[in-house]
């Protein structure tokens, strides 16, 4: 009764919420999983799905993703930066030319400065701009950065504390706000949150925390191709997913994210289309190798690895999610050649344990922390119920401890070792593999532990150690694949993590929605987007 009684206030509040002008011309309404509003000051909070609707709508970063094609892997391209180039004798230096003629919302202009005063927000604590909410969302970004200095208004040099070739992936994701709006709004960010600038296809009109953000249309976009087709853009923060649903039927959004799968066959009878792509994208558990934890046994890591029904956990989605084999589907280049074959095998499973010293008068109690919803989450309570009766059939009892997308967030940007993680043993936080760092380096280095980078368990190994550090000194890009190939074979095979599925990231929207073009990043483009008749 709770969740049809939300379903049917969300409707209401929805209608409530928007407003005249908001259903009037050229309207974009979309329901995000979403329970709030992400940061809207520059470095957008929320993950992947904060970055999606706040952080690539508002907001340009040096790099941009080419997001425009559905059958490759975007492919970075340039954003406020026209070309980037690192110095060969060190590999460190990188020199980084500025596109001119470039305005902010409130019509400032970018320039070499902007990128300094960015770049001192998240990392230089003494500096008056300095905010710590953008500064935790953006720190794994910035950490390799030692200096930063302005070589002429449209030029600036950034240096990297050793060779990383995954710089340019790093400022992808590192987005450039006014200077000019932080003054006027008496230098307070909480103030900027309320109006914020940047250069960005959208701008930020109206913000109601937790409930919505209304957006419209930059008409003076620096790249006039991407000036956005619809006049508005509403987004509603909605994370229960039979809500969502409801809204779409009702006509309330034209767009929702990750609808409930049993709902898809209901959707498409009632003429709505369910888009679905490959994306670089995992379920994942991370795992801690903090004190005494039982992870620290390989056999207890690959024994959770084969108690899982991936096929039928796919089923429960409805078809929506791709059974994985390892961190990296294995049409990846990245894939290499593991010697561990993750698969349903409950018997080899409990065989492992056995041989771990565990059993039914001495059963493996695990914790992992998962979330309620939230970007790439995809349905995570049920999901996470459906794998703890999988892994209660071999002997181990999980206790499964929910909280808010953010909140998980947080916990994983700690690490494992921080205090309010005591006792867990995993996480559950979807990951995306769209660059190296973030997908493989960063979370199988030691040297990449909270907060410079996403190794949340503690997981040391000498030998992940040496490859990733060989991959960030591969500037070439088909050597660094190699690497990359022989560093996720041995992470598969060391089973580092409790890898689940692959999301086919489905979104659910009205027949009347016009081009959208579904890239394969966890970032979209909503600029060619608009409802039509």
């Amino acid at each position: 009764m709770r969740r049809i009684s939300f379903g049917v206030f969300t409707l209401a509040a929805v209608a409530l919420m928007l407003s005249p002008a908001a259903r009037a011309g050229s309207v974009l309404r979309v329901a995000m999983t979403l329970a709030d509003i992400p940061l809207t000051t520059g470095q957008s909070s929320q993950g992947g799905e904060g970055q999606r609707f706040i952080g690539v709508t508002l907001y340009d970063a040096l790099i941009n993703w080419d997001l425009s094609k559905r059958d490759e892997v975007a492919k970075l391209v340039p954003g406020l930066a026209t070309s980037w180039s690192v110095d060969e004798a060190s590999n460190t230096v990188w020199t980084f030319k500025l596109r001119p003629n470039v305005k902010f919302h409130d019509g400032s202009t970018f320039n070499a400065d902007a990128v300094l005063f960015n770049i001192d927000k998240v990392r230089t604590k003494d500096a008056p701009q300095f905010d710590p909410a953008q500064a935790a969302q953006a720190s794994t970004f910035v950490a390799p950065l030692k200096s930063w200095r302005k070589i002429d208004d449209l030029a600036v040099e950034l240096t990297t504390d050793k060779p990383n070739a995954a710089l340019p992936y790093l400022m992808a994701a590192f987005a450039i706000s006014s200077p000019t709006r932080w003054e006027e709004m008496r230098r307070s960010w909480a103030k900027v949150a309320d109006k914020p600038s940047g250069t960005g296809p959208w701008i930020l009109e109206r913000l109601v925390p937790r409930e919505r953000a209304e957006l419209v249309r930059n008409p003076n976009y620096w790249d006039p191709a991407r000036v956005p087709k619809s006049d508005r853009l509403i987004l509603l923060a909605m994370p229960d997913a039979s809500s969502r649903v409801a809204a779409l039927l009702a006509g309330s959004v034209d767009w929702i994210e990750a609808p409930a799968p049993d709902s898809v066959p209901k959707l498409k009878s009632a003429g709505m289309h369910i888009v679905t792509n490959m994306y670089p994208h995992i379920w994942p558990y991370q795992l801690s190798y903090i004190g005494d934890s039982p992870m620290k046994d390989i056999r207890v890591r690959k024994a959770l690895n084969l108690a899982i029904d991936r096929d039928g956990l796919v089923k429960l989605l409805g078809g929506l999610a791709m059974p994985a084999k390892g961190q990296v589907a294995p049409s990846s280049p990245w894939f290499g050649k593991p010697t561990f074959d993750i698969t349903y095998d409950p018997e080899q499973a409990k065989k492992l344990l056995t041989e771990a010293g565990y059993g039914p008068k001495h059963p493996l109690k695990v914790k992992f922390l998962i979330s309620t919803a939230g970007s790439g989450q995809m349905q995570p309570l049920p999901m996470n119920e459906f794998i703890q009766e999988n892994l209660r059939d071999v002997g181990v009892e999980v206790t499964l401890d929910a909280m808010e997308w953010e909140a998980l967030r947080a916990r994983r940007r700690a690490g494992a070792d921080a205090p309010e993680n005591a006792g867990a043993h995993g996480l559950n936080n979807s990951w995306g593999y769209v660059e190296p760092i973030n997908g493989l380096i960063g979370i199988a280095s030691s040297k990449f532990r909270p907060p410079v980078g996403y190794n949340w368990g503690a997981f040391s190994d000498p030998v992940a150690d040496g490859l990733a550090d060989d991959a960030l000194r591969a500037f070439v890009p088909k050597e660094q694949d190699e690497i990359l190939a022989r560093l996720h074979a041995y992470i598969v095979d060391q089973a580092m993590w409790i890898w689940v599925v692959h999301d086919l990231n489905p979104r659910a929207m009205s027949p009347k929605v016009r081009g959208f073009v579904q890239a394969q990043a966890w970032v979209q483009d909503l600029t060619p987007v608009y409802v039509g008749e």
